[in-house]
């Protein structure tokens, strides 16, 4: 008896088996965890079986779905929507949604990214379900514990299995920390997130056109920070006395600080307010800035990788190696002279901080580890 076997289709609507790839569950929530996710996500697809958790701490269309089509990171799987809270209540919800998802989704490894309440939330998790962990950008320190970032990084790194450290001085912190044992310098992954968009940024964005700038001919400001947006009289303290600079000031608004704003109705001529960019627009605009004036961490770094002279408005910074090489400065914002800020230009070529290739070889050691 012959027997002929009939396959409807074409070979290529066939799809390969998933059972063998080992699946890993990537937690993001904010901003700068979509920036470094990005360089990864896109090495996964021919290696490992990828769930993309949002948790959703950032919402913003801005700051969320326009950054997820800039750096063409396929749509999260998941996304809880947890929104704003107090930093118990939001991490607490997203401690019990996430452990929902890992229990049916079972992950061979839960990686979390930078210092916000999802990195904590996630490594929580994953900890106590016995599951491995990778904290990448491990290793930061500003030894302010009166931050809540601080807490969330020392507590990741304390409880993750292994750590992907940007630095050398990250390396030294876990070290101190006695985490050396599973560290790992692999260098900054943002470095593969600029480097790989920025052509394109520079080509593809409007936002020079759009408010009517010409390179160098301005300053971009960023303020987030609790410490400096919450109280509205220290906020408007610090606009007023920035707007007060002989260059024009472009200010996106972020929306802790928007709301901070909303009920002080204020008119300051030397600040551009505008709404938060996505990440193919502000890196346009991080380019052709003269100064960039910040509090916060990623782009003090984005500053530092563009050769920006970059004016930090905190007291501390976990980023030190950007002020050691003297292409960062730390400003007082309860007391600090306009000459700070226009006096400081360096000149010199920064060096390589944050290393190279660093999505290759975070690729290559989490190939190793599973």
């Amino acid at each position: 008896m012959q027997i002929v076997v009939i396959i409807i289709g074409t070979i290529s609507n066939i799809k390969p088996c998933m059972n063998n790839m080992k699946t890993v569950i990537s937690i993001v929530g904010a901003r700068p965890q979509f920036i470094k996710l990005s360089p990864l996500s896109k090495r996964f697809i021919d290696n490992f079986n990828e769930i993309i958790l949002h948790t959703g701490q950032h919402y913003n269309d801005n700051m969320s779905n326009k950054i997820f089509n800039d750096l063409k990171i396929k749509k999260p799987d998941y996304n809880l929507n947890i929104g704003s809270a107090s930093h118990g209540e939001q991490t607490g919800k997203m401690i019990i949604e996430i452990e929902k998802i890992i229990i049916k989704t079972k992950p061979d490894v839960v990686i979390v990214f930078g210092d916000t309440n999802s990195t904590l939330a996630g490594a929580l998790v994953a900890s106590k379900l016995n599951i491995p962990s990778i904290h990448i950008e491990a290793g930061l320190r500003s030894f302010n514990m009166q931050m809540p970032e601080e807490i969330n990084r020392i507590t990741a790194d304390h409880i993750c299995s292994y750590l992907f450290a940007p630095t050398q001085t990250a390396i030294n912190n876990l070290e101190n920390e006695n985490l050396g044992v599973r560290s790992y310098l692999t260098g900054d992954i943002m470095v593969d997130t600029l480097w790989g968009n920025l052509e394109n940024a520079l080509t593809s964005s409007e936002s020079m056109k759009k408010y009517n700038l010409t390179k160098n001919n301005y300053f971009l400001l960023t303020l987030h920070r609790p410490y400096n947006v919450d109280n509205p009289k220290k906020l408007i303290n610090i606009l007023e006395r920035l707007s007060s600079l002989p260059q024009k000031i472009v200010f996106p608004v972020h929306p802790r600080t928007r709301n901070t704003l909303k009920d002080n109705k204020i008119n300051l001529s030397g600040i551009l307010f505008i709404e938060p960019q996505g990440y193919l627009d502000f890196l346009n605009l991080q380019y052709n800035a003269e100064k960039i004036l910040t509090d916060s961490g990623g782009v003090q770094k984005e500053a530092y990788i563009l050769h920006k002279p970059c004016i930090t408005l905190r007291s501390e910074t976990e980023w030190v190696e950007t002020i050691t090489e003297g292409w960062n400065k730390l400003l007082n914002v309860e007391d600090f002279s306009l000459n700070e800020i226009t006096d400081f230009n360096p000149t010199h070529k920064p060096i390589n901080l944050f290393g190279e290739n660093p999505t290759d070889k975070m690729l290559e050691i989490i190939k190793r580890i599973l």
